[in-house]
């Protein structure tokens, strides 16, 4: 008899659903690269890759979910998006938040900003299933995000949050283990099995 989980994981999988949710991140990926053009245009461009984290994150899980729809695996892909999915989207939520106690108000843009991330974070992982990546594609999106987090902080290409401007080294060293928590999940997901969702 269907579990519930498995129930859900129907949905989840369904192509209807999967063009859905591959319809609003390309919606959102377009609409944060074009949040960050004011960022970009002041950005060196040896730097421009690393800038707009949160888009790059999405655009991963969008090409994850092209690959699902063809019936492919793009295994890189899909670890880079579950580590920059849940990195960013939890890192965006936690940045809003402290925004708001510095400031007393973020506004309604703030607000879908902690929505949408967060909700990020979530997609991320709701398809830990759905991966079929191994421990050599995690090494290798690890590399990618902590030496994005270099770029940040180190060059100082960070998410500009103008109220936040006096914390970036303990910014800095929260996103350092952020990373870490992230890139354990996915190294947990790639030797983990799912019961409802059968794994090759």
């Amino acid at each position: 008899m269907p579990t519930i989980v498995s129930k859900c994981w129907v949905i989840l999988t369904h192509r209807s659903f999967l063009w859905l949710l591959l319809i609003i991140n390309v919606v959102g990926t377009i609409w944060g690269y074009d949040w960050y053009g004011w960022q970009l245009e002041m950005t060196k461009p040896i730097f421009l890759i690393f800038v707009p984290d949160s888009p790059t994150a999405s655009l991963f899980f969008s090409i994850a979910i092209v690959g699902w729809l063809l019936g492919r695996h793009w295994k890189l892909i899909e670890a880079l998006a579950l580590i920059t999915l849940v990195k960013y989207g939890l890192w965006a939520v936690v940045m809003n938040i402290w925004a708001l106690f510095e400031d007393g108000s973020i506004g309604w843009m703030g607000w879908m900003l902690i929505f949408s991330h967060f909700m990020m974070a979530v997609q991320g992982i709701l398809y830990l299933p759905a991966y079929r990546f191994s421990f050599i594609h995690v090494w290798v999106a690890a590399i990618w995000t902590l030496h994005n987090d270099v770029i940040d902080y180190v060059f100082g290409q960070m998410p500009i949050y103008h109220m936040l401007s006096d914390y970036v080294q303990t910014i800095g060293y929260f996103t350092f283990w952020l990373s870490i928590c992230c890139i354990s999940l996915a190294f947990w997901t790639a030797k983990k099995s799912f019961s409802f969702a059968q794994r090759s």
